[in-house]
């Protein structure tokens, strides 16, 4: 939306229709002690030209991945998008609608997260799929929420391998509701330490939660952290942050999966400094009524014509509150139907196409910095698109500071997360890198000119 002024006549018109003498009466119940008592510290106004041109200089102080090559993921990857994508996600019957509460007057929006649903269930190899949520850290978060609902078991085993992120989230959602979260360590390889998971479970564990790809990039082994969860009577619960990976692993249902959650950011949707993202959320058919936010179906009208409703949507807005599998009050409708329209573009064969050009320039990365003076690979492990390097001579921060000045933004010093590994970077590498970036990094890393 563009600027919209107020007049004084406008403002005077509002409060009067309200009811209110001044908008200081707005802030009312503000004590005063908590109120600003001078004018803001702001210059002076600028005309709507000079705004602009000040916003453009503020932007362009933004290390982007329009300007500088990009090694950095964690959770965010820079793929490409095509141009149909924006071009049909932004179609006024999209970029407006709201809500389908009203069937006879949403098919068009009903189907297109119908034909989401569909996608995800395809890729995670699961039943049945909701309608998306927040983000990957949020469904998540409800993932562990929906698996205590089924069995009502109060123990999560959750990996230190999983997005310290998400798991901050998941301890945020869990902190008053008496479950408890144990972590579980990582080996040598990067993986899960599985010995350290089956020593943890117990008839009261909930769950157990894991991320493949994880956090460091390393493919976990889902059939034998299934086969422990099951023994007990537990969930596995996965949770994917790089979902370009479907295109050449097996997906979690086919390794036992009983709840898959993940970000689809990868899919249409742009970095756009943070978010807004995609939370993707699958499960199977057993546990659709523990499922959080909302599901459309497919049915037909008394003509026989297929129609699309929204078949289940168990939230506090729509049903008795203690009896809502989630407080969560909309969907990243927009963001998945972006995500649904790349899919679509990309089919199962462009999906591994995709998926092996991240694979390859990966290896080639991962081969050409491990023969690199003062660095070396810190994990063993089959990984997909990102793998963690150690610094030898300098610090992550410094190898960093380097790298950006040669307008090369690195990876994530991993010390941030993990003091063990505060020597260490994680180094994302995807289609949008060319081999000539690639070399262009290896030798910025290694002190070349």
């Amino acid at each position: 939306m563009e600027y919209i002024p107020n007049t004084e006549a406008d403002c005077r018109a509002m409060l009067d229709a309200i009811g209110v003498r001044s908008s200081d009466e707005l802030f009312a119940d503000i004590p005063q002690k908590l109120r600003l008592k001078r004018g803001l510290n702001l210059a002076p106004p600028l005309s709507e030209t000079g705004l602009r041109k000040h916003m453009k200089e503020l932007a362009g102080k933004n290390a982007d991945v329009d300007q500088y090559s990009s090694f950095l993921g964690a959770g965010a990857y820079n793929h490409f998008i095509p141009a149909a994508v924006s071009h049909l996600v932004y179609r006024s019957e999209f970029y407006t609608a709201y809500t389908p509460y009203q069937p006879e007057l949403s098919q068009g929006t009903l189907q297109a997260i119908y034909e989401y649903q569909t996608l995800i269930c395809q890729l995670t190899g699961m039943e049945v799929a909701n309608a998306s949520m927040y983000d990957g850290s949020s469904a998540m978060a409800e993932a562990v929420l929906m698996a205590h609902r089924i069995n009502g078991r109060r123990e999560v085993v959750l990996p230190m391998a999983v997005h310290p992120e998400y798991r901050t989230v998941s301890r945020t959602y869990v902190s008053k509701l008496g479950l408890h979260l144990h972590e579980a360590p990582y080996t040598d390889q990067g993986t899960t330490d599985l010995k350290k998971v089956k020593a943890a479970l117990s008839d009261r564990t909930c769950a157990v939660v894991v991320q493949s790809p994880n956090f460091f990039g390393v493919l976990e082994s889902l059939d034998e952290l299934a086969e422990a969860a099951h023994k007990v009577g537990a969930l596995l619960i996965v949770v994917v942050s790089e979902p370009v990976s479907f295109g050449i692993v097996r997906s979690p249902g086919e390794c036992g999966a009983d709840i898959v959650v993940g970000e689809g950011q990868a899919f249409g949707n742009h970095l756009n400094f943070g978010g807004p993202y995609l939370g993707f959320f699958a499960s199977k058919e057993a546990y659709i009524r523990s499922m959080p936010g909302r599901l459309v179906g497919q049915t037909e009208d008394k003509a026989g014509r297929v129609g699309y409703v929204l078949t289940l949507s168990t939230r506090e807005q729509h049903i008795r509150r203690e009896k809502a599998t989630s407080n969560i009050c909309t969907n990243e409708g927009l963001c998945a139907l972006a995500a649904t329209v790349h899919l679509s573009l990309l089919g199962r064969a462009g999906l591994r196409e995709l998926a092996l050009l991240n694979l390859r320039k990966t290896a080639y990365a991962k081969e050409a910095i491990s023969k690199l003076r003062g660095y070396e690979l810190r994990f063993a492990g089959p990984t997909f698109n990102e793998f963690v390097v150690r610094v030898k001579r300098r610090t992550p921060a410094e190898v960093n500071c380097a790298l950006l000045a040669k307008g090369i933004i690195g990876g994530l010093d991993l010390g941030r997360f993990y003091p063990e590994l505060s020597d260490c970077l994680l180094i994302c590498v995807t289609e949008q890198n060319s081999r000539e970036e690639i070399d262009a990094l290896c030798k910025a890393m290694g002190g070349g000119r």
